[in-house]
């Protein structure tokens, strides 16, 4: 039996499931509806297939003599693909496989079914403990599964092309290019180093809109609120993001900065976001958990336009792509922030962007539509995650799709869909003016705004009847020190304003300029 260390990812789960037991939280549920004529005995086949091809679907996590965890790839054997007849519940059958809760000790991590609806029409239902795959994962996984179905449709097993590496290379290797912490030169003590001087004195937990208290213990307990960006709003967010020399990832993080600013989060906003971690090509065909988190603060301090702040957000995201390889894990062991068990370090909120999806995979004689299914459970106080359809000739037109997976003990739903709302008015705003000053934005709906003004507060109020100049000579009297006017970085208080008012108008009348001259 050979074991091989964990990667670094691998630890960080295997740790949380030490500590929490199993869970769905980091479930990668894949649902697929295909109409047709689906030859269901050769899907099971091709799944089985693919199985047999991924080292990590075949993983266990063992722990040696001396308490370290290793990984254990097992044969193939036989693996069992569960195919029922859904004539019950589609929906709690759905929820039922993507709730399940791996062993990552004795059980692989994978499972799937096959549910016959009609003749015409099936239900594929795939679920990877994260583990074992992550979100790039899901291009190669939906590739062989479509080669293997079509083999097995002729009778015959798939030929796969040979995988240059398997995942237990990946984890050799990374240990070799991160090298010793207590070498200066080396990959892991660089990079530590940047993110101890970027993530220092890092705001947490994020002041958040919440509906309720945040509890002492997070359960991660959620659920999804889905939305949708239009194809015409996307071509304008490509077109800024392209003149920018951005990409879509960044607009979308100084997008939901800027929201979460309008939402009383302060102006150091940070947010959370994956990368894939897949920094050569040998491992883009394989399944397997590589990504990494990064946290991106979001500065909008001096009250910027949107241009500047996405000019930031390009600046500091290509210096994280320099510093990606370091574990998130050891930079929160380095930075040791205040441990909390109510809420994630360094982060609350998350930004995921993927422009990768299952409706461009094909399998022979069938139609696939990729449907969302939630586990029931939220990593984080807030993720959006962000994916757009790819692999047609009109991929630029195609809209971007959306979830939030939100915490229950937080939020309601009915917030989370205001918020979703918002957001997409954020990036309405921004792309049809990029040099606004952020502060200008207004992320309230009309409807929100008579609400806000005849609802919830009803009280008429009498309205002395002089004019604006009067009023503000009055308050200029009773507060002259207050700051009435802001422009940019520059702030005049009530008593400077009327002074240069005044200077204005001494210019104006010695001019000969009078009332009603404009």
């Amino acid at each position: 039996m050979v074991l091989v260390p964990l990667s670094s990812a691998q630890r960080r789960l295997w740790f949380l499931f030490c500590l929490e037991g199993p869970s769905a939280t980091y479930n990668v549920p894949l649902v697929l509806r295909l109409r047709g004529l689906l030859d269901a005995s050769a899907l099971a086949l091709a799944v089985g297939d693919v199985v047999g091809r991924h080292e990590s679907l075949r993983t266990v996590f063992v722990v040696d003599d001396d308490g370290v965890p290793h990984q254990r790839v097992d044969p193939l054997g036989d693996f069992a693909v569960r195919v029922v007849e859904g004539s019950g519940d589609l929906d709690a059958l759905v929820a039922e496989e993507v709730g399940h809760t791996f062993d990552l000790a004795n059980e692989w991590p994978v499972r799937a079914s096959v549910v016959r609806i009609s003749d015409v029409e099936h239900v594929l239902v795939l679920v990877l403990h994260h583990s074992a795959a992550d979100g790039e994962s899901l291009g190669p996984l939906g590739r062989d599964l479509a080669f293997a179905y079509g083999a097995r449709r002729r009778g015959r097993a798939p030929v796969f092309p040979e995988l240059p590496v398997g995942y237990r290379d990946y984890a050799l290797w990374q240990e070799e290019l991160l090298g010793e912490e207590d070498d200066p030169d080396s990959v892991v003590s660089r990079q530590l180093d940047y993110w101890r001087t970027e993530l220092r004195d890092v705001p947490e937990p994020l002041a958040l809109p919440l509906d309720r208290p945040r509890p002492a213990v997070a359960s991660h307990h959620g659920d999804l609120v889905e939305f949708r960006v239009d194809p015409g709003l996307v071509a304008s967010l490509e077109e800024l993001a392209a003149r920018s020399e951005c990409t879509m990832s960044m607009v979308f993080q100084a997008a939901l900065g800027v929201l979460l600013f309008h939402l009383g989060a302060g102006r150091d906003v940070p947010v959370g976001s994956p990368i894939a971690g897949r920094v050569d090509a040998a491992l883009d065909d394989l399944v397997g958990f590589f990504v990494n988190t990064w946290v991106l603060r979001v500065d909008l301090s001096g009250s910027p336009s949107f241009a500047e702040v996405l000019g930031r957000v390009r600046e500091k995201a290509l210096a994280a792509y320099d510093n990606q390889d370091v574990p998130f894990e050891r930079v929160v062991e380095v930075l040791n922030p205040e441990r909390s068990t109510a809420y994630n370090p360094l982060f609350q909120v998350m930004l995921a962007w993927q422009n990768t999806s299952y409706s461009a995979l094909e399998l022979e004689g069938v139609s696939v539509t990729q449907e969302i299914a939630g586990t029931g459970t939220a990593r984080f106080d807030l993720l959006f995650n962000l994916h757009q359809p790819r692999g047609d000739a009109a991929a630029t037109r195609a809209p971007v799709f959306g979830e939030i997976e939100y915490a229950t003990e937080l939020f309601d739903r009915v917030s989370v869909e205001v918020l979703a709302a918002r957001f997409v008015r954020v990036l309405q705003q921004v792309v049809s003016t990029p040099s606004a000053r952020i502060d200008g934005i207004d992320v309230l709906s009309v409807e929100e705004r008579n609400w806000l003004l005849r609802e919830l507060n009803p009280v008429r109020v009498e309205v002395p009847e002089r004019s604006v100049v009067e009023l503000v000579a009055q308050r200029a009297r009773e507060f002259p020190d207050e700051v009435a006017v802001v422009c940019g970085e520059e702030r005049l208080t009530y008593g400077a304003l009327m002074a240069r008012s005044g200077r204005v108008a001494c210019g104006l009348l010695s001019r000969g300029v009078g009332r009603g001259s404009l």
